[in-house]
């Protein structure tokens, strides 16, 4: 009886963690697409950060992505320099969050 509760809740960890986990590509597209990568890059300065530096600015804040989120969409300057990175407004929210998430994870390819 034991051995099933532990599968069960094995099971049910793996699920909800599966449920959350990031589409990479879909990112990077959705990057490609609002032309983020004209001015950033995974790990090199462009003309904004890249989002390497951008993922250890706030590592360990429990509040990243939904900062995050917010300065893409509502864009401005004075983070990383003078010059403005332009907003988002027409992304949805779970696109915000997507692209907050990968740019928090480094920007991977997978």
């Amino acid at each position: 009886m034991k051995f099933n509760h532990v599968v069960l809740a094995a099971s049910a960890v793996l699920a909800v963690s599966g449920a959350h986990a990031m589409d990479a590509a879909a990112a990077k597209a959705l990057a490609s697409k609002s032309a983020c990568l004209a001015c950033h890059a995974a790990d090199k300065k462009l003309v904004g950060p890249s989002y390497k530096d951008v993922a250890a600015k706030h590592k360990g804040q429990a509040d990243a992505v939904a900062k995050v989120a917010a300065r893409i969409k509502s864009g401005g300057s004075g983070m990383y320099g003078p010059v403005p990175m332009p907003p988002q407004p027409n992304l949805k929210d779970d696109e915000l969050k997507l692209l907050a998430e990968w740019v928090l994870a480094g920007a991977p390819d997978k």
